[in-house]
């Protein structure tokens, strides 16, 4: 009877070390649709306004992207920014690409998992 109780959470325990084996990998991942998101011109077109490393022809009217992760340690002020900048700053001309769904909430995230990276 004490066996039946084992198998699940033996099974649980499984499905935790599957998950943490991935995660990097899925990590990796989302940065790197994240990149691909913030130097599409049709999709996040962040090139059109920040320089970014490794970018082409980029825009001048906002920041320099670069040590980010140092800029915003908490990962949810730079969703937010992405989300909807004119909340914290009215005179901004950043699109609100959250709020006028431009772009996804994973997406937002994504770009957020690339740029924590410059």
């Amino acid at each position: 009877m004490t066996a039946l109780p084992r198998k699940p959470a033996l099974l649980l325990a499984l499905v935790a070390l599957a998950g943490f084996a991935a995660s990097p990998a899925r990590a990796q991942s989302a940065v790197t649709e994240g990149q691909k998101l913030a130097f599409d011109r049709g999709k996040g077109n962040c090139l059109t306004c920040h320089v970014i490393k490794g970018g082409d022809l980029p825009g001048t009217i906002g920041p320099e992207l670069k040590d980010i992760k140092a800029k915003y340690p908490d990962r949810n002020e730079l969703i937010a920014i992405l989300y909807d900048e004119t909340k914290r700053n009215p005179q901004t001309m950043m699109p609100p690409f959250g709020r006028n769904r431009l772009l996804t909430d994973q997406e937002i995230s994504a770009i957020v998992d690339f740029l924590q990276t410059l």
